[in-house]
């Protein structure tokens, strides 16, 4: 297996980069969406607000080869881009007018992907996206942490996908109108998502891209009024067995997964690993499950992180494993030190396993 790095947006440099390889890691999973473009880290960390913007520059295939190269030139290679802008494919979410034209985006933004010889893009068909989840003083010796305890959950304003605004006008107003976005079933959920699938996998397989889905976090049938994909392991399945394409395959978050109610992490890795059909994995430790869990360092929370290690060695996944995000360390530079641990203690791991490749 291999060690990789997951690099928020505001923190896609030079600087992160070489800091990714120095702490171990190989391979790298660029978030565009993390933040908003020439952020800085201390306002990226203090949260609130987030725009996205139609027609990113950075999904563009220059852009992608200038990345993939600034990669290269640090011993990295970049395996994935993880998730489209919301405002490029907003109506895809919602089935709005702009649909068939949203398509035509994300296809080309794919089409970038593989011809920039990248062979993963990472998503999640939510149109709640992670949300309610505030930073907290909870990880040992107070390190601040993402919590989850069931708050009340606000309606979606319009104008807003995925926890991010993309119509800013728009947004004002149904706040100050009482208008939300109408509540959406599962029923909706699946056909949109199915949909959606049958019109982009052929792109994949042309472009040589695999398709990553990562499950919902947090992981609840509902969140504000919207249902949930994969809010259960088993799930996936139904996810898999949608379309057998090849590029039809899981962002595997171990964190999340782990936060689901009535099931045993160790055999859905065992599970999933067999179908061959995890595309990379994210490794995150939880104390509790939904509806009331908080983020831990990956030593500290229920899960045993060596033994999934292990079940994914000896199943055969020898992809890339990259830290989720991590309790934030009190240093002048909280998540790269926070990162460094985790990269440190995977690496670790996974040599102690047998499993890591370089």
């Amino acid at each position: 297996m291999k060690v990789g790095l997951g690099i928020p947006g505001p923190i896609l440099n030079d600087e992160t980069l070489i800091f990714a390889r120095q702490a171990g890691a190989t391979h790298i999973v660029a978030h565009f969406v993390s933040g908003l473009l020439g952020e800085k880290e201390d306002t990226w960390l203090r949260g609130g607000l987030r725009r996205s913007y139609e027609n990113d520059p950075r999904y563009d295939y220059e852009s992608l080869v200038e990345l993939r190269d600034r990669a290269s030139e640090q011993g990295l290679t970049l395996e994935s881009i993880e998730n489209f802008a919301p405002a490029d494919w907003y109506d895809v979410l919602l089935d709005g007018p702009r649909r068939d034209e949203q398509m035509d985006r994300v296809k080309q933004v794919v089409r970038n992907v593989g011809r920039a010889g990248i062979p993963t893009m990472g998503y999640n068909f939510s149109i709640a996206g992670v949300w309610g989840r505030p930073h907290q003083p909870t990880a040992r010796g107070g390190a601040l942490s993402a919590t989850f305890a069931n708050s009340e959950q606000t309606p979606i304003p319009r104008g807003m996908v995925w926890n991010m605004v993309y119509d800013a006008e728009l947004y004002e107003r149904s706040l100050r109108n009482g208008d939300f976005v109408e509540p959406i079933s599962q029923e909706q959920l699946w056909d949109r998502y199915s949909r959606f699938l049958n019109e982009i996998l052929p792109v994949a397989e042309e472009s040589g891209v695999i398709l990553a889905l990562h499950p919902d976090d947090p992981p609840l049938p509902e969140l504000r009024g919207a249902a949930r994909l994969v809010h259960r392991a088993h799930i996936y399945d139904r996810v898999l067995g949608l379309n057998r394409s090849p590029s039809n395959a899981m962002e595997f978050c171990v964190g999340t997964l782990s936060e689901m109610p009535d099931q045993d992490i160790y055999e859905v890795v065992e599970h999933f690993v067999a179908t061959g059909r995890i595309q990379y994995v994210h490794l995150r430790n939880v104390q509790g499950r939904v509806p009331d869990y908080r983020e831990t360092f990956i030593d500290e929370g229920y899960v045993d992180m060596q033994r999934i290690l292990r079940i994914l060695h000896e199943g055969g996944f020898d992809g890339v494993v990259i830290p989720d995000h991590t309790p934030l360390i009190a240093t002048s530079s909280p998540w790269h030190t926070g990162m460094a641990y985790a990269l440190g203690w995977i690496r670790s791991a996974m040599k102690a396993v047998g499993a890591l490749e370089r």
